[in-house]
């Protein structure tokens, strides 16, 4: 066990395998104790049920994990056709059981494409939106029922990967705030058969890829041979940036942007939000240019 004065003002970016069975603040808390970190928060919640990849930023980087909360996402997952269920997955209860029929590849992929592009979709009782300061999961759990408004989320991609019987496997891209659950019934639906999910997997936040993730278990092997150990498998905060313009600043201008205030930078972009530099190396944080011209600093890194 470590204490509060044992923490460490570590910063970065961690790309967590979260496993099956945990809980995202679970993992979370394990990620922090591991690092000795004094600060750390993660980038959107999966379910139990859900695995793969779950940003954590430590330390600094926390200033800019409200981007990678809108960011889009990248999933795999795996229905279950003929068979629906109270919360969407196979923790629920079922439902409703109804015969899958024959279904060819060429219908799914048809159906498929019916929910690619803008769509609207209904929060599902089963989710950590609330209601009068209410999380819907616990009003469900009481079998309490509310009204939800449908939300608007773009599908850039809905792909089959496979189709054995009744289980239907597909990946998906998609606009933050998607519920893959409510994708997966409402597939179910138009299909005729009904269905849930029983294996879900996150593959991309936006910018980053399932390729980099790092598990739990390695993250206590690294843990055993010390911290640095440990910081080497960290990315730096500006990682979740890498398509912003870069503005480089020095001596004064860096002095006045650390103090809140806007200053002119020669051949900076004309308008949008950009990464700040001191020199070429040192990531500032996040600004925005301002209809002057001036670059205002809006979230700064110490």
């Amino acid at each position: 066990m470590t204490g509060r004065r044992d923490r460490r003002p570590v910063s970065g970016v961690l790309l967590l395998d979260k496993p099956v069975g945990w809980t995202s603040n679970a993992a979370l808390q394990a990620v922090k104790r591991l690092y000795r970190a004094q600060k750390a928060g993660h980038t959107g919640s999966l379910d139990p049920l859900a695995s793969g990849l779950l940003p954590i930023c430590l330390g600094e980087a926390t200033k800019l994990s409200g981007l990678l909360l809108n960011a889009d996402k990248g999933y795999r997952f795996t229905c279950w056709l003929g068979v629906t269920t109270t919360t969407g997955d196979a923790e629920g209860e079922i439902l409703a059981t109804r015969p899958v029929g024959p279904l060819s590849r060429e219908r799914v992929e048809a159906t498929l494409r019916r929910f690619t592009g803008v769509i609207q979709q209904t929060p599902p009782m089963y989710s950590a939106l609330k209601r009068d300061g209410q999380p819907l999961y616990k009003l469900a759990r009481k079998g309490i029922e509310v009204e939800r408004a449908p939300r608007e989320v773009r599908i850039h991609e809905l792909r089959l990967l496979r189709l054995d019987d009744e289980e239907l496997e597909c990946e998906l891209r998609c606009s933050k705030g998607t519920y893959v659950r409510t994708l997966a019934a409402d597939l179910g639906e138009v299909l005729g058969c009904g269905a849930h999910i029983v294996a879900l997997r996150r593959t991309a936040v936006e910018p980053y890829e399932a390729g980099r993730m790092v598990t739990l278990e390695a993250l206590r092997e690294r843990a055993e041979q010390g911290l640095a150990a440990l910081d080497a498998v960290l990315l730096p905060a500006d990682s979740a940036l890498p398509d912003w313009p870069t503005v480089q600043v020095r001596g004064d201008a860096a002095f006045y942007l650390r103090q809140g205030q806007p200053v002119l930078v020669p051949r900076a972009p004309t308008q949008g939000w950009v990464r700040l530099y001191e020199g070429e190396e040192r990531f500032l944080g996040i600004g925005e240019i301002l209809d002057d011209g001036r670059v205002a600093p809006r979230r700064l890194l110490l």
